[in-house]
């Protein structure tokens, strides 16, 4: 497995910040960089690369979020974080809106006179590497999960997948939160080994997501149990086995508790219609807890969380959270779920798309004494504290950023990709 570190890359002459000297040997700090983090919603920005921007603008570098407007962009600015607003689309398909997108992208790269470009999400990393054709600013591209075009054949497969190849040429460097889809991007050509490496998902807050707020319930009844769901409620997220795990679960065990935390994705590809989610409520197999910006209240009353996903994850952020937490988590064998469990230590892995098996897991972890759960929660927050500290994240971004484009080029093909 090859993950990045900032040793790693300072072990090829590639200068962190804050060191004595910069990349090219000069004494004093980095020149200062005007930096766009881009992704086609501005609450992915803020909910998953807040930290690293707040450190990039520590550095002393110019930041600017760029993507839709909403809520979090007024968080952004309140924070002295800069927002342009980019109306991306989601799933749109209309080619006249997706071009004025592009170009509304390429206009604020050309106007702000950004050096750098960070890309997150599909569009993102697309859209963002054509609005860059014909200049000199940098391109890092971060693949979070592949969806649906690259688990299902046709020719809208197809197309983005071409488009991958031609926009992915003009990236300086490539980050894959797992080992599959850096490889799934090398066999079919669209990056090569030399310009891309892992990074440990985005990693994960480990002092926001602590073990301090509250143990997990040694004391809880075998029969009433916690189990939580965190995720957009959508088929692929494995909800429906979920639900079904939790109605084969509760005619053995009826108290345990089975909650679900996530947007309802109204009217989008794969959603689920929000008549079935009040029938599954109505028939007491779940408690829907709804939506909410802090999940950390949810994660500490929950004994285990649960997401039997099969949709092609990056690594889920959501499992990362709550393994900080102490809290054993059990997952799909899939890609990029199963990086975060070591499987009957720190959690449990199912197989995919089976709710039987997801309810024998979860029985599984029912009859365990409440003092192996709670060893297994340590275990949990031990991986991630060894694995999935966000610094890991933090710093590989440092690193890479602060290496001129010319000899980035020529040096980090192999800097960052070190044997874990």
């Amino acid at each position: 497995m090859e993950i990045v570190s900032a040793s790693d890359l300072a072990a090829e002459g590639l200068a962190l910040p804050g060191s004595a000297l910069s990349s090219q040997g000069q004494p004093g700090a980095p020149d200062r960089l005007r930096i766009a983090v881009v992704a086609n919603t501005t609450w992915y920005i803020h909910n998953f690369r807040r930290n690293l921007m707040l450190h990039l603008k520590d550095m002393g570098h110019e930041v600017v979020a760029v993507g839709p407007e909403d809520r979090y962009a007024g968080l952004f600015r309140q924070e002295g974080i800069a927002h342009i607003s980019v109306p991306f689309h989601g799933a749109g398909k209309n080619p006249v809106r997706e071009l004025g997108t592009l170009l509304r992208l390429r206009r604020i790269f050309r106007e702000h006179r950004i050096d750098v470009v960070l890309s997150y999400t599909p569009k993102g990393n697309i859209y963002s590497a054509f609005a860059l054709a014909g200049r000199d600013g940098r391109l890092v591209v971060n693949v979070s999960g592949l969806g649906r075009a690259f688990s299902r054949e046709g020719l809208l497969a197809r197309t983005v997948q071409r488009l991958y190849q031609q926009a992915f040429r003009r990236a300086e460097w490539v980050f894959f939160q797992n080992d599959e889809d850096r490889s799934t991007f090398i066999g079919k050509r669209i990056v090569s080994h030399a310009k891309s490496s892992r990074l440990p998902g985005s990693g994960v807050d480990l002092r926001r997501f602590s073990v301090s707020d509250q143990a997990v319930d040694a004391t809880r009844d075998t029969n009433s149990v916690i189990f939580l769901f965190v995720a957009r409620l959508l088929w692929d997220k494995g909800i429906g086995e979920y639900v079904e795990a939790a109605r084969l679960v509760k005619q053995r065990y009826p108290g345990a508790q089975f909650r679900v935390l996530g947007s309802i994705d109204r009217g989008g590809a794969g959603a689920v219609p929000e008549d079935t989610l009040r029938s599954w409520i109505a028939m007491g197999l779940i408690d829907y807890l709804g939506a909410c910006d802090d999940v950390r209240p949810h994660l500490a009353a929950a004994d285990c969380v649960v997401l039997p996903s099969f949709y092609r994850e990056g690594v889920p952020r959501s499992l990362l959270e709550a393994a900080a937490m102490s809290r054993p988590v059990i997952t799909t064998d899939a890609i990029g779920c199963r990086d975060t469990v070591d499987d009957q230590l720190s959690g449990l892995l199912c197989k995919p798309r089976d709710s039987a098996d997801l309810a024998e897991k979860i029985g599984r972890f029912m009859a365990m004494p409440p003092a192996e759960r709670v060893l297994m929660g340590r275990r949990a927050r031990q991986k991630m504290e060894r694995d999935f500290d966000e610094r890991i994240v933090i710093d590989a971004y440092s690193a890479l950023l602060h290496v001129p484009q010319a000899t980035a080029a020529q040096q980090a093909g192999a800097a960052p990709a070190a044997s874990a």
